[in-house]
């Protein structure tokens, strides 16, 4: 076998034996009464008391919709983060004289600000989202 796949193999074993040891702690230290309370299934924060097809507040939506909003703006703001402070001035200025500087990533230093600037276009119209959320009462739990 070549050796470039066991830290793969040890990877598998060590997350088999988490996941199991977690289970078996759980059922282990985790607590034993059984009351018809905590038998009783609970349903999106309402007791499951009569029709199985009621309809659910329109509340549950809106926050998971806005809740994505946001998420989706933090899958947006990391990367910019990371490649607008990746290649600095200084990691190229302590290479000797003569010898070529690293191969810059990231955003080049001549888009910087340009891109800069976008992103706080970015954020504005997400803080504008969110203000205009919040003045229709999508927050406020009634």
């Amino acid at each position: 076998m070549d050796t470039e796949f066991i830290p793969i193999f040890l990877f598998i074993l060590v997350a088999i034996l988490t996941a199991a040891s977690m289970l078996g702690i759980s059922a282990w230290l985790g607590p034993k009464r059984r009351t018809l309370v905590k038998q009783m299934p609970y349903e999106s924060g309402m007791d499951p008391i009569g029709d199985a097809r009621q309809r659910f507040d329109v509340r549950y939506y809106l926050v998971a919709i806005v809740f994505l909003l946001f998420d989706v703006e933090l899958l947006y703001l990391y990367p910019w983060a990371v490649a607008q402070h990746s290649a600095t001035p200084a990691v190229v200025a302590v290479h000797a004289e003569g010898t070529p500087p690293p191969p810059s990533a990231g955003i080049p230093p001549v888009f910087r600000s340009l891109v800069f600037f976008e992103i706080l276009v970015f954020i504005v119209i997400v803080a504008a989202a969110f203000a205009f959320a919040w003045r229709k009462g999508v927050f406020e739990w009634r």
